[in-house]
């Protein structure tokens, strides 16, 4: 059936696609051997290094974020080599899944997923590893199952502060573009995200920011590995193009996310999405439900996760937001399956579409029959009005 009015996509990606790359996008396509093509790689290629804040490589793979975790760890270890991987989230325990799959040693430090990675319990396991065996860890910054974001510096100081040597992999699918991350000056060896998120793109391209040090562990890497080489990408790259058909009018849609994160400029890209996560947790207090996360400090600026009461279905809220409002909201992943939501609020994201989502939100409660207070959507906007940028 036909729903009028604009659809709220308000999961935390694929995000909403701003008219002006799906505009960007829709250009005939051209000869990926052209010198035309070659200015176009070599523009995003620039620009990306803004964004992941680092004067090193940046390799683009026509894939999802999935792609990216792989690429990251078959560049950078050999088979069997031991990872450490901290699981605060479904997308951390399928990182590590991937990676036990294949033929990588996984030890998995479990977590509750209702906080980011311990830096203690990092320097903890690494003191620990006399031997050195432990190659990489694999830390996500921005956990999109639960909302909690990780605090990078302090993992990397904590890393320091054992004197350990391995290499630091980061997944920051759902943080990059909206939440600061600085690749260099943070130690990171590889930093992995999707267009699909705060690059306001949709699906389809998947990304690695590669330190020296990674460069180098790619040489002796002896995982195999062919469409995910960084070696033949980046020998491509150098003169403009790719080792294999890239994905044209995403790379055309990229250039103008880029101009588009540019022109408004980083700091109040990253001060936008603090104010509007700000204001969706002042709703979800009003109600009187419950934020997954428990630190304050970890609180994710691109997505809440709401735990629903003991007895309430979190699917079938979101069936009501849907069917009834023309709102999608974020299915709880994992463990969280039914027992929570998510909303999204990163990428092309202003005030007033919050408003609209947060009046989804409370509407769909009512309706659902799911016990919570009235006046989220108010204190949400007093968050607002007293945040005015």
């Amino acid at each position: 059936m036909y729903q009028s009015g604009r659809h709220f996509l308000q999961i935390p990606g694929p995000t909403n696609v701003p008219d002006r790359v799906l505009r960007a996008m829709a250009q005939p396509t051209i000869d990926h051997r052209s010198v035309e093509f070659a200015a176009l790689t070599r523009e995003v290629l620039d620009g990306l290094k803004g964004i992941f804040k680092t004067a090193g490589h940046v390799v683009i793979f026509p894939s999802s974020g999935s792609g990216a975790w792989e690429a990251a760890l078959v560049n950078t270890l050999s088979p069997g080599d031991k990872v450490l991987a901290f699981e605060n989230g479904e997308f951390a325990r399928g990182w590590a899944e991937l990676a036990r799959r294949i033929g990588l040693d996984v030890e998995i430090v479990s977590g509750d997923w209702t906080r980011g990675v311990s830096p203690e319990a990092v320097e903890t396991r690494l003191r620990e590893d006399n031997a050195r065996r432990i190659r990489a860890l694999l830390i996500v910054h921005n956990e999109t199952s639960t909302g909690v974001t990780s605090r990078l510096p302090a993992v990397r100081q904590a890393i320091d502060r054992a004197g350990h040597p391995a290499l630091f992999l980061v997944d920051s699918v759902s943080g990059l573009g909206s939440i600061d991350l600085r690749h260099d000056e943070w130690g990171i060896d590889v930093t992995l995200t999707g267009s699909q998120k705060g690059l306001m793109l949709p699906p389809g391209l998947g990304f690695n920011a590669v330190s020296e040090k990674a460069l180098a562990a790619s040489k002796t890497a002896r995982m195999p590995k062919s469409y995910w080489s960084w070696e033949t990408m980046i020998a491509a790259n150098a003169s403009g193009f790719f080792p294999y058909t890239p994905a044209t009018n995403l790379l055309y849609g990229l250039r103008e996310a880029l101009h588009m994160l540019n022109e408004e400029g980083l700091d109040r890209v990253f001060a936008r999405h603090r104010r509007l996560a700000e204001a969706t947790r002042a709703a979800v207090r009003a109600w009187g439900l419950e934020i997954c996360c428990q630190r304050a400090e970890e609180m994710s600026n691109t997505v809440t996760t709401i735990v629903m009461p003991e007895g309430h279905d979190a699917d079938a809220l979101r069936t009501v937001a849907s069917e009834r409002f023309n709102l999608s909201l974020g299915a709880g992943l994992g463990r969280l399956k039914g027992r929570a939501f998510r909303i999204g609020h990163l990428g092309d994201f202003n005030a007033l579409m919050l408003a609209g989502t947060l009046c989804g939100v409370e509407m769909s409660l009512a309706v659902a029959g799911v016990p919570y207070r009235q006046g989220g959507v108010g204190a949400a906007l007093e968050q607002l009005r007293i945040t005015v940028p």
